[in-house]
């Protein structure tokens, strides 16, 4: 389908942010900075952690795969809807920018063909796309933290001292451990993020912000050694065979559209694509951010948050410090929390069985969001630790899992979401906290994403439990806007875009939708529940882990025994 021509001559960006359960396009006039259209494609195969399609065997737990066909969907349904649906012409597309959920990668052959769309790897399970939580791998990761430990590694330390099963070699020596065949016949391991650029373009160009925070490289030092990976799993001693060993920087051209592509787009072949992002680093420059001093949240299935600062310091906790890694001239610090979204939607979902619209008045999220705004802070009587899918920071462990404290007979399902939105809030004055204790400076926090848009009530939480002011941006879709302005970046100023990142987030920056002042009469209260999640926090996910271990130990022995 060819877009209409026009002769408005307006410049145009496109932005494709490839989350979770869907993919969203978003078309941004670099101009007046306006968002012209929205256009989202939900995955036909969501989220792949129960069967394999091929098969249908069972998958083991902690599994989560995707399908990459999906992806494809949302570049050819998602774009020609958006330019229809704003009469964009194919002339005024300068650029399009992608971004995608990390580390979610797959393997593919030389041409780039992903092995799970070939007959004979489609029945093998490490040949599909593994989706950022799977966390299957942990085991790996715990070994690779034990040996970098051991020798003293010193790359351990930009990465908060601890390393992650949801990361790119965690999931890549998983396949080498557990299906050679498929680690043999793949020419190589990619993020997602790259594979995409590749089919837009047809040149593999992999990303230094997706290496840097998932693969342990740096512009300075490079690879950890291959003595290191040796050490840890004998045998495998090339991490760069499947990786690679050149990296483009955010906002780079990877190149322009090929042929095929630009006919089924309805574009032109000398559109710009920039080198692919992640969903939430691509979210600060969306934002509007350029300083130090904020906390950016993308608050949606799980929470990234990102800050970037002039210096560099080696805390324990975070998940990631690079510099350069989400804008030129920084350090960029990523954490956060891996069940947010999720966990919400196990309990309404899961837990009392309900579907996303039902309600008497409008969602049952609704419902539990007015019923949860009543309640005073504390009245509750509950705490929870927000580990429904372990705990990315400042602890770093997949393997811890959900805790609720203070249930009673007269407990009540609004008292139990209260409380999660809660644990949230507690999470992240904890990593608030532990940036300050290293001398990173906090003064603000800017949340983005689905529910910092629909719950008023969460970011009034955080505010009040942070003690630090919560604004919103005026836009639904602040990740596609970043990947929109690194395709801006990417065409540069001679075709209609920008020649460098200060002044492309200045003219783009999106206008303050609300703002959260933290309530005074609410911090005392809120401080005496968050001794008791701290307390909580340390014994269960510190000095006594073994408990939490143990269960889940527990859980994969009966379910690998199977119902007797």
């Amino acid at each position: 389908m060819n877009a209409p021509e026009s002769p408005r001559g307006r410049r145009v960006t496109i932005g494709v942010d490839f989350g979770t359960e869907s993919g969203r396009v978003l078309l941004l006039d670099v101009t007046s900075g306006e968002e012209l259209a929205v256009s989202e494609v939900r995955y036909r195969h969501g989220v792949i952690d129960q069967r394999l399609p091929a098969t249908g065997a069972e998958l083991p737990p902690d599994t989560a795969l995707q399908d990459p066909g999906d992806y494809l969907d949302v570049l050819y349904q998602g774009i020609p809807e958006a330019l229809a649906s704003a009469k964009v012409a194919a002339d005024e597309v300068i650029g399009i920018g992608v971004d995608f959920t990390c580390c979610t990668v797959l393997p593919v052959t030389e041409n780039g063909t992903p092995l799970c769309q070939l007959e004979e790897w489609r029945d093998h399970l490490h040949a599909w796309v593994k989706l950022w939580k799977h966390h299957s791998a942990q085991p790996v990761a715990d070994r690779l933290n034990e040996v970098a430990i051991e020798r003293g590694e010193s790359f351990l330390d930009r990465y908060g001292g601890r390393l992650s099963s949801e990361w790119y070699f965690p999931k890549l020596i998983e396949t080498w451990q557990k299906d050679r065949p498929v680690y043999d016949a793949m020419s190589a391991f990619v993020e997602a993020t790259d594979w995409i650029v590749w089919h837009l373009t047809g040149k593999l160009v992999r990303a230094s912000c997706s290496a840097g925070y998932k693969a342990f490289w740096s512009a300075s030092d490079g690879m950890p050694s291959r003595a290191y990976f040796e050490a840890a799993y004998p045998g495998f001693s090339d991490p760069t065979e499947k990786l690679g060993t050149r990296f483009a920087s955010p906002g780079e051209c990877a190149g322009t559209l090929r042929a095929e592509v630009a006919a089924r787009l309805g574009l032109s072949t000398s559109v710009a694509v920039a080198v692919g992002n992640v969903d939430s680093f691509v979210s600060v420059p969306g934002a509007g951010v350029q300083s130090p001093g904020i906390f950016l949240m993308v608050v949606g299935t799980s929470i990234c948050d990102l800050v970037i600062d002039r210096n560099e310091a080696r805390m324990p906790g975070i998940t990631g410090v690079v510099e350069n890694g989400i804008l030129p001239g920084f350090f960029g610090y990523e954490a956060g929390q891996a069940a947010v979204g999720d966990m919400f939607a196990w309990f309404g979902t899961r837990l009392l069985g309900l579907k996303s619209g039902e309600g008497s008045g409008g969602s049952w999220y609704e419902e539990f969001e007015r019923e949860a705004a009543k309640l005073a802070p504390g009245a509750s009587g509950l705490v929870a630790l927000d580990w429904w899918n372990g705990n990315r920071t400042i602890l770093g462990d997949a393997d811890l899992s959900g805790v609720i404290v203070g249930l009673t007979l007269a407990t009540t399902p609004a008292e139990i979401y209260r409380a999660l939105l809660e644990s949230v809030a507690f999470g992240t004055r904890r990593i608030v906290e532990n940036f300050i204790e290293h001398e990173v400076a906090i003064g603000e926090i800017v949340a983005c994403g689905g529910i910092a848009e629909r719950s008023a009530l969460m970011m009034q939480l955080l505010a009040d439990v942070t003690g630090l002011p919560v604004t919103i941006p005026d836009s639904s879709q602040i990740p596609a806007r970043g990947a929109a302005l690194c395709g801006a970046l990417a065409a540069g100023s001679a075709n209609g875009g920008f020649d460098d990142f200060e002044a492309a987030v200045r003219d783009l920056k999106p206008a303050m939708s609300r703002r959260y002042e933290p309530a005074p009469n609410h911090r005392a209260v809120f401080d005496e529940v968050y001794s008791v999640f701290s307390s909580l926090h340390d014994e269960l996910g510190r000095d006594h882990v073994e408990w939490l271990h143990h269960l889940k130990q527990i859980r994969r022995a009966a379910l690998a025994r199977g119902t007797s």
